[in-house]
């Protein structure tokens, strides 16, 4: 890529591709304007490639793993883990809020060792940042200091700019000092303060994929045993200030003028081989063939949903020590 700067000419030398970048970057916005109203992505900069033509709503994956499992209420697969006056149940449909007392999660009544798990997911407009709404598996109460978990997690926002979908792997030891994030980010190509969507985890023994309404966005595989979590994990949800680092780094923070702010779910789906299920219970899948891996429609995709709403990949980032995570560069 070709930059202009002071009448002449310079090459991009980063050695990451800027539309890997998170939106607020420097680079990003060198390089990059919106799509106009009523189009998704953005425009490259005094260049031929227009990512505006090309983008809305991602192509069918053709393969709808949610519809493979019933949805329950929430009190048959969840109990209140803390904030329960920052609680409530209504037909089904839960409600969490989070102002300056307190946020509220809850946990599954059971640990999994393989499964699909989601819930359909609405969250509060306007200024949120600092805010986490999340979804996610974890063994941190079995393992502290030395846990695995895999998230979904909304990070919030300020006046104007998009919700960003974080996307995250811990492997054994990520809270004792050892942080070894493996992120990756997205804008969607919706609005999701407008509706509820699902957003789902799917857990084998040889992968794990991130879909959103039955989209895979990211498919994180078992490469070695050191880089993938193999331990029993329970399911959670929660709404937190982390006003330290949700933000465009820590740059805003929560602002309980705004309060309360509140997350809701429903539709909530959790299926597989929990941890007490006998070794002969088969992991799920997320294509029609048992042996896992997604079908050519659903990688195709993916590549669309990377290719337009990925604003963050941990393996592209030249900060990062890639020694930490072998699985960047590992076959």
């Amino acid at each position: 890529m070709i930059l202009l700067e002071m009448g002449r000419k310079r090459r991009n030398t980063f050695n990451t591709h800027p539309s890997t970048l998170s939106p607020s970057h420097p680079l990003f916005l060198a390089c990059f304007q919106p799509c106009k109203a009523k189009q998704t992505g953005f425009l490259i900069k005094n260049g031929k490639q227009n990512s505006c033509a090309n983008a809305g709503w991602p192509p069918s994956p053709g393969y709808w793993p949610s519809s493979k499992f019933r949805p329950m209420s929430f009190y048959k697969g969840f109990r209140n883990l803390w904030g329960p006056g920052h609680q409530s149940v209504d037909q089904n449909a839960l409600t969490i809020w989070l102002d300056r007392t307190s946020g509220s999660g809850f946990k599954s009544v059971k640990p999994f060792r393989s499964g699909y798990f989601g819930a359909s997911i609405k969250v509060q407009p306007g200024y949120t940042a600092g805010v986490i709404t999340a979804f996610y598996l974890s063994n941190n109460e079995a393992h502290p200091g030395f846990h695995d978990e895999v998230d979904i997690e909304f990070l919030g926002t300020t006046f104007g700019k998009p919700y960003t979908l974080q996307t995250n792997v811990y492997i054994r030891g990520s809270g004792d000092g050892k942080i070894i994030g493996r992120e990756m980010k997205f804008h969607l190509w919706f609005d999701p303060t407008k509706d509820f969507h699902h957003y789902a985890i799917l857990w084998s023994p040889r992968e794990i994929i991130f879909l959103v309404d039955d989209v895979p966005i990211r498919r994180y595989p078992r490469k070695s045993a050191a880089t993938f979590p193999l331990r029993p994990m329970w399911v959670y949800g929660s709404i937190w200030d982390a006003s330290s680092w949700a933000t465009e780094d820590g740059k805003y923070k929560a602002d309980y003028r705004y309060q309360p702010f509140v997350a809701k779910y429903t539709n909530f789906k959790a299926g597989g081989c929990s941890a007490y299920a006998p070794a002969r219970c088969r992991p799920v899948s997320a294509s029609p063939s048992w042996s896992g891996g997604l079908t050519r429609q659903q990688r195709r995709a993916m590549r669309w949903v990377q290719r337009y709403h990925m604003v963050y990949n941990y393996c592209r980032d030249p900060k990062r020590n890639h020694a930490l995570t072998p699985e960047c560069w590992t076959k």
